[in-house]
This record gives C-alpha cells, sequence and structure tokens, in this order.
C-alpha cells in the first residue's frame, strides 16, 4: 500500500470539499477557491473532517497514482487555507527588482529592463533584493518562481543572478595566474 496515498486528508476548520461525477474535485477556503479534475479510477471517500483516497486494484498505474492523487488535493486544502509562497534573492552589482502595479521589472546586466506581468492568482512583492511570489496554487506559484529566476540563473564564480532564497550555489575557483 502506498504510505503517502493511505493516509487520510485532514480538512481544517473553514474548508469545504465537494467531490462531482468523474472526480472533479472543488476546495473552497478562506483564501479562495481550487479546482481540480482528478483520475476517475481513484475511489474518494468523504468521512467526517477527513477525506480518503483509495485505489481499485494494485496495477503500477494504480499505484502511482494513489500518492499523486492525495498529495494533489492535500495541496489543494493546504493552498486554500494558508496559501503558498517561494523567496527569491536578486545578487549581484547593479541587479534590481522594482514592483509597478501587476508589472515586475528586473534590471539584470542586460542591455534592457525584463518586465514579467503577474499571472491570475499570483502575486509578487519586492521588499529590497527580495522577490516574494504568493498564490494559493503550488504549481503556479513554483512555476512563475522558476520563470522568474531563469531570466537571469546564479552563477558559480562570483553568485550573481537570482536564486531562490534556501538555494545554495555551488561555487568555482577562479583563474589561477601563470607559474
Amino acid at each position: 500500500m502506498s504510505r503517502i496515498g493511505k493516509m487520510p486528508i485532514a480538512i481544517p476548520a473553514g474548508v469545504t470539499v465537494d467531490i462531482a461525477e468523474n472526480n472533479k474535485v472543488t476546495v473552497k477556503g478562506p483564501k479562495g477557491t481550487l479546482e481540480r479534475v482528478l483520475p476517475k479510477e481513484m475511489e474518494l471517500k468523504l468521512e467526517g473532517a477527513e477525506l480518503v483516497v483509495g485505489r481499485p486494484n494494485d496495477l503500477k498505474k494504480m499505484k502511482s497514482l494513489h500518492g499523486l492523487t492525495r498529495t494533489l488535493i492535500n495541496n489543494m486544502v493546504i493552498g486554500v487555507s494558508n496559501g503558498y509562497e517561494k523567496k527569491l534573492e536578486v545578487n549581484g552589482v547593479g541587479y534590481r527588482a522594482q514592483k509597478s502595479g501587476k508589472k515586475l521589472t528586473l534590471n539584470l546586466g542586460y542591455s534592457h529592463p525584463v518586465e514579467m506581468e503577474d499571472p491570475d492568482g499570483i502575486e509578487t512583492v519586492v521588499d529590497g533584493n527580495i522577490i516574494t511570489v504568493k498564490g494559493i496554487d503550488k504549481e503556479k506559484v513554483g512555476q512563475f518562481a522558476a520563470e522568474i529566476r531563469d531570466k537571469r540563473r546564479p552563477e558559480p564564480y562570483k553568485g550573481k543572478g537570482i536564486k531562490y532564497a534556501d538555494e545554495v550555489i555551488r561555487r568555482k575557483e577562479g583563474k589561477t595566474g601563470k607559474k
């Protein structure tokens, strides 16, 4: 049995979970609403303040979908109750981030400023050299943070670029002189 799949999902107060036909799950909470169509083979059962995910048989595909389905629903429940956020750091001389309205402007040593628009349901906050990406959908928050980081990845010699706040950059030694 899948260790993650068999764990019940605790539904906190203020969060409602609706399961429609074809396993369309709608999760409503204080921060918003998320919907997702999950694999129809999985058996979803609401038992009081818990949701249990079951699988019909032990085929390899069903085993892999079991844990995935449980994790996706759990991420939705956490998202509508607490929300998700990722922090990015901008490191480098002259590298800056500015926010105006829904537009994030990054000065990253290119000949032009890089402008990015906040997608629906995602909010970015700039505080000095730290960019915080917030939202209720874990997938969208992670994707947008990765897109921001891709504009100028951290390089291994000086560590310049945009990195996740918890990321450790493996540094390299520079060139050595002639002997």
